[in-house]
């Protein structure tokens, strides 16, 4: 059981505590490239870790990620003009380079020094796998960019999404290291279950402590047809991606592929949720067609969104707009979109959950483990030791897998030559 004062430690996320220092020695990512594609186009706001930042391309193609209010009478830099490699406060002119140097202070004279002691902060971006990035904690400390194997791949072969969440980061992380509600949340049909999932309610689930957190397998019991196997990784702090070459039986588009998410903190009471998928087979690329199905599927299709925005229709203010019949006389939830299902649940919590009152069993060992690490890592941080899984080396070479295993068959041999990256 966690207590209320372990609770705070793992879910507060701005600067100063303990988990927001820990967060703060990973990358991040903060907007799609497509979101500030234009040199000196429009800035765009950043909300992450409890700070508040702006976003803008400069005249060079250079981004910049600094603070989001002008140190002069603090003015949204938001309504500033990005132009000739730096954004200005229409206010009074005090304009501003991508590392947050003041380059021009128009309302005073150049006599009075002033400009050069003038700075606001910035944050080191990069920009990969169609995203960009940002770095937040020390500069001593600063890791090579991400290298998880989906940021490898090529457009082809990936696709990412994105979507707002009313609840603390943990919230989204302990959802997606759950294997064992996926068998009723996620049941499409109580009548006779479609999901490979929902054969077993009760899957087993092994875990392996590995230097960038862990990875876990779950084994689910067909009976006769074999035992379902699928592969977890989690990556610190909050990256979770699994094997998706099995999932729902009947289903004629698959595409063997690998899905995950990576939660990233708004704030302590919001998160973003960016979702991607990736084609492991060199030679199976992802279609356009099928990404859009898939989205559809779990509830993040163009028309699930709010318009202008990444929040979702269906949320909390309208009860996930949950249909009572559906979910009389067809699916457990009755609410629509397989992710949307997740975040009404997760978000029902509450913005924080009080974990203390929390009763724990066995099939939620993965999430036990998830928490252990996380914590550890917090007092490490204290201690001025490394942040674990930091260094993109301790898992550049990880993937997810997930198979049917036949009856007799030793599940470690059958995965064995599958979890190892290829791209």
């Amino acid at each position: 059981m966690v207590t209320r004062a372990e609770n705070e430690r793992l879910t507060r996320v701005g600067p100063g505590t303990p988990m927001g220092d820990l967060l703060r020695r990973y990358w991040h990512p903060i907007l799609f490239r497509s979101e500030i594609d234009k040199p000196d186009g429009p800035p765009v706001r950043v909300r992450i870790l409890g700070e508040d930042l702006l976003a803008f391309r400069d005249t060079t193609g250079v981004v910049g990620l600094v603070d989001a209010y002008c140190p002069h009478r603090r003015a949204q830099l938001f309504f500033g003009r990005n132009e000739k490699c730096g954004i200005r406060c229409v206010y009074h002119g005090w304009k501003f380079d991508v590392n947050g140097n003041c380059v021009e202070l128009p309302s005073e004279p150049a006599s009075s020094g002033i400009m050069s002691r003038v700075k606001i902060k910035s944050y080191p971006v990069i920009e990969k796998a169609g995203l960009i990035w940002t770095y937040m904690g020390p500069p001593e400390h600063k890791p090579a960019p991400p290298d998880y194997e989906w940021t490898r791949t090529p457009d082809t072969h990936r696709f990412i999404s994105k979507n707002h969440q009313a609840s603390n980061f943990l919230q989204g992380l302990e959802g997606g290291l759950d294997t064992s509600h996926s068998t009723f949340l996620h049941d499409m049909d109580i009548s006779g279950g479609s999901m490979i999932r929902s054969r077993d309610g009760a899957p087993k689930i092994e875990i392996f402590p590995r230097d960038y957190g862990y990875s876990y397998v779950s084994r689910r019991d067909l009976g006769a047809d074999g035992e379902y196997v699928r592969v977890y990784q989690y990556i610190m702090p909050f990256t979770q991606f699994r094997g998706d070459n099995v999932g729902m039986t009947g289903q004629s588009n698959k595409v063997p592929k690998i899905d995950g998410h990576l939660w990233v903190p708004i704030d302590d009471h919001q998160t973003m949720s960016w979702n991607f998928m990736y084609g492991f087979d060199q030679n199976t690329p992802i279609p356009e067609d099928y990404s859009a199905w898939f989205e559809k599927l779990v509830g993040r299709a163009p028309e699930d969104y709010v318009p202008g925005t990444y929040a979702l229709k269906r949320n909390l203010a309208n009860d996930y707009l949950i249909d009572r019949e559906v979910q009389r006389t067809k699916t457990s939830s009755g609410i629509e979109g397989i992710n949307t299902q997740d975040i009404a649940l997760q978000e029902s919590m509450g913005p924080i959950v009080d974990r203390s009152q929390e009763t724990l069993v066995t099939s939620d060992n993965a999430i036990i483990a998830m928490r252990k690490v996380l914590l550890k890592a917090t007092y490490a941080i204290e201690q001025g030791q490394p942040a674990p899984g930091a260094d993109p080396l301790t898992h550049r070479g990880v993937r997810a897998y997930d198979c049917i295993v036949p009856r007799g068959t030793n599940w470690q041999d059958a995965v064995a030559d599958h979890v190892t990256a290829r791209w």
